[in-house]
Parts: C-alpha cells; sequence; structure tokens
C-alpha cells in the first residue's frame, strides 16, 4: 500500500512537470514570434521611403490643377512597384498631359545609345517624348557599328535638351528616375538639361529624390575639369552629355542634392526648383538595406553589385577591352580573346587590392566589342563593398593590362578623357605611373569638391 501511494505521488508530479515544461515551451514560442513581430515591425518602419510617396502624402497641394510633365523610367516606382506614371494618371488632383524619357527610353528597353522615337502611349492617353535623340528619322550610325557610335552620341549634346515645343504646354515637370552614383551616367545630365529648359519656359521643376545605391559617403576619381584645352585648343572639351559637370567620378550625391548644386553653381538659367525628400534614407545606406525593391536602371546595369564596380569599370568602354556588355554580367566581366585570363588574374590578385578578389573567366560577348568572340580575362569578386575602391582598382587593371599587352591593348582617346575629365589619367598610365602618384595628383580636388557639397546635402 505504501509503494502504491509513492508512485501514485510519482506519477502526479511527474505529470505536473510536464504540464509545465510544456506551458514553458508555449511560452517561449509565443515570445519567439512576439520577437519576430517586433523585428518585422522594426523593419517595415526603417524602411526608406522614396521621394514619390512622400510627394503623394505631403505636397499635391503644389501641382493641384497643373498641367504636369514627367521624366521618367521603369525605376520610378514607389516601394510596392507601382509605376509613378501610373499613380499619377489616376490620381484625381493630378493632370498628367506627357511622358519625357532619358537615354534607353520610358520603358527602358533601347540600348545604350539607341535611337528612341515619339509615340503615343495608349494606356495613358498621352504623348510620350524622348529626351535622348538626334534626329527624327535614325542615323546609319544608329544601327550599325553600335558601340562606336555611342561613344560619339553620348558626348555630344545635340537632340538631348528640351525643344521648346514638347513643354510649352506645361506648368510643372517632374523628374523621377533612379541615378547610380557615379558622374558618367545620362540620367542626371538629363535632368539638368530639363532643367534649364524648363527655366527658360517660366516652368516649375520637381525632383522626386531617391536613395544613391551605392551609399552616399564614399567619394573616388577625379573631378571633370571643365577647364583642360584639348590639343586643338578648344576649352571646355572635357564636358559632355556623358559627363557634365565638375563632380568627381564616385560623387556620394543623390539625384536630388545633385540638381541643387547644379541650379546654384552651374546652370545658367536657374531652375525653380523643388526637391521631395526621400525619409528614413542615411548617408552610409546601401541599395538593399533601404528596404526598396531594386528595378534595373538601365538595361547593363542589372544588379547593385554591377553598380558597385561601375565607378571603376565605366572606363573600359574607353579602351579596346570588353567591359562585359553583351554578357549576363555586364562591367564584373571584363577581357579581350588576345588575354591570358589565368596570367592577368594571377597578376591582379598578387597586388592584395582591398575588398576584392579576381577569378578567371571566359565569356562570348552576344553583342557590343568582340561581339560572337571568344573572350579571356576575369571577373571581380567583391567581398567587402565598404573597403572596396572600384576606381582604383580599374586604374590597376588598366595599368596591369598595359603593361601585359602593350602591343595589343589601345585606349579610345576622345571618349576615354570625356568620361574621365582630363587626359591626364590616361597620359600617365601610358608613361608607366604608379597608381599612388595619380592618386596623390587627384586628392586636393577630391578635398574641395567634398568641403563644396556639404551646402547641398539634404540627408
Amino acid at each position: 500500500m505504501h509503494d502504491t501511494s509513492k508512485k501514485r505521488m510519482f506519477n502526479s508530479f511527474g505529470i505536473k512537470y510536464f504540464l509545465f515544461f510544456i506551458a514553458l515551451l508555449i511560452l517561449i514560442s509565443i515570445n519567439s514570434c512576439r520577437e519576430e513581430e517586433r523585428e518585422v515591425f522594426k523593419q517595415k518602419r526603417e524602411r526608406v521611403k522614396p521621394g514619390v510617396e512622400v510627394f503623394l502624402e505631403k505636397h499635391l497641394a503644389s501641382v493641384k490643377g497643373k498641367r504636369l510633365g514627367l521624366i521618367t523610367n521603369p525605376t520610378g516606382v514607389d516601394s510596392n512597384l507601382r509605376s509613378v506614371a501610373e499613380l499619377f494618371s489616376e490620381h484625381e488632383e493630378i493632370k498628367l498631359v506627357a511622358l519625357y524619357g532619358p537615354e534607353h527610353g520610358v520603358r527602358g528597353n533601347a540600348q545604350a545609345g539607341e535611337y528612341v522615337p515619339f509615340y503615343f502611349d495608349e494606356k495613358f492617353g498621352i504623348p510620350v517624348f524622348s529626351l535622348y535623340r538626334q534626329s527624327i528619322k535614325p542615323q546609319p550610325g544608329m544601327l550599325k557599328n553600335i558601340d562606336e557610335y555611342m561613344r560619339t552620341f553620348d558626348t555630344t549634346d545635340a537632340g538631348k535638351i528640351p525643344d521648346k515645343k514638347m513643354i510649352q504646354d506645361l506648368e510643372v515637370m517632374v523628374f523621377d528616375v533612379q541615378d547610380v552614383g557615379t558622374r558618367i551616367y545620362t540620367y542626371v545630365s538629363t535632368m539638368a538639361f530639363a532643367m534649364e529648359a524648363c527655366a527658360e519656359a517660366g516652368i516649375e521643376f520637381i525632383v522626386l529624390d531617391r536613395p544613391n545605391p551605392i551609399n552616399g559617403v564614399s567619394m573616388e576619381g577625379p573631378v571633370l575639369n571643365l577647364g583642360e584645352k584639348s590639343e586643338e585648343g578648344s576649352a571646355d572639351e572635357a564636358s559632355s552629355f556623358v559627363s557634365l559637370f565638375p563632380v568627381p567620378v564616385r560623387h556620394g550625391m543623390t539625384a536630388g542634392e545633385l540638381a541643387k548644386l547644379y541650379n546654384d553653381v552651374f546652370l545658367k538659367n536657374k531652375a525653380l526648383l523643388t526637391v521631395i525628400p526621400v525619409e528614413g534614407w542615411k548617408r552610409k545606406m546601401w541599395y538593399d538595406e533601404t528596404g526598396l525593391p531594386w528595378v534595373i536602371p538601365s538595361p547593363n546595369m542589372p544588379t547593385l553589385e554591377t553598380a558597385t564596380v561601375y565607378p571603376g569599370q565605366v572606363f573600359l568602354e574607353g579602351t579596346n577591352l570588353s567591359e562585359g556588355r553583351g554578357t549576363t554580367k555586364p562591367f564584373e566581366l571584363f577581357g579581350a580573346p588576345w588575354i591570358d585570363g589565368h596570367e592577368l588574374t594571377k597578376r591582379l590578385n598578387s597586388l592584395a587590392l582591398e575588398g576584392v578578389i579576381f577569378r578567371e573567366a571566359w565569356f562570348t560577348p552576344v553583342f557590343s566589342k568582340y561581339q560572337g568572340e571568344l573572350c579571356r580575362g576575369a571577373q571581380l569578386h567583391v567581398f567587402d563593398r565598404n573597403s572596396f575602391k572600384p576606381f582604383e582598382t580599374t586604374l590597376h587593371i588598366l595599368k596591369t593590362v598595359i603593361e601585359m599587352y602593350p602591343d595589343k591593348f589601345s585606349f579610345y582617346p576622345d571618349y576615354f578623357d570625356k568620361i574621365m575629365g582630363s587626359s591626364s589619367i590616361r597620359l600617365s598610365l601610358l608613361e608607366g605611373a604608379e597608381i599612388r602618384e595619380i592618386f596623390a595628383g587627384i586628392k586636393k580636388e577630391l578635398e574641395d569638391f567634398s568641403k563644396m557639397r556639404k551646402k547641398y546635402l539634404i540627408y
């Protein structure tokens, strides 16, 4: 009898402990779910709000009843990927009367340098103008020899300044296009020309700002030199549509901040400018830290990784090296049919450059340089983007290739100098200068620009 009581007592305690253990697990699980909910809420709260959302929430009164034009492309979306053109056309307080496309068009389907014609959008019932065209009829160069045509067309202003007839019925122009944080990109040039055209016509200009995808802190490369003279002696030869004003290659500014700088310092006719800031963005943020979806800014800028290497690798466009156009990894892949990729990769990795490793790569571009030819070279693999220096890395690539293949490598001098901002770096590389010597020559201009830009920073 005594043993039976003991067993019952232990069984009772066992059941109680078991139930206590189950209850504890349930409490832990509930608490864990709550922690996950708090984290999700925190992420939602910290998500960056693009300028278009801020505009629709807080600034509609400024355009109510006015005839509005919109410069945009596929990157003009809200955080739920709704097109700004669609948002505007459906909003009862916005009178959208025309769309304007930068390079690659409103739809983003045209390749670099490709002609984009005028058309009437049946969905929105409004005209669509191209701000990247040279003539109504495509010139022969637009249809063949695309690489050579791009180098020529990108550096001319003709056909990129909005015609007065395009904007004569507008009362306000809105710009909403994602930039990539590098001077050599035509969208901000389109913005600048449109600002000046609107200034001349007395049309208000509104920039719906977006984050700098490669952060707003890092700056690299030379400041474009407007005062440099060409061999023919003419001034301002460095300025072109593809690289317009004296800012560094990697400027660390948003489109809205650049608009303020351009308007105050560089434009002859000052626009009636309003910048609608993003909310929640911090300068140190990369795009994948904003909570916003990535939309391809242009056909050869498919990923944030592309944008990360672009401030350096874009300069391969001014050489006879393939910059990887016509592959699935533009600007990350580079090479040529005459390169020994194994030896090149070995030499580049021996430099122990910060934040990057080179891998031997073989590729066949389906268009652009060496179309259909097997190229040998390398791919950049960035493992620490905060220490990686794209401009410096590409200078080392160029110096190494020049040393390895002095009889095969060549520059396209006019184009290279225009996108670089001067001829001095090309000449220094050809003379065998050390990269540290080149950087010493541009250090002060970067420091001066850093001081000058502070006045125009919003974030």
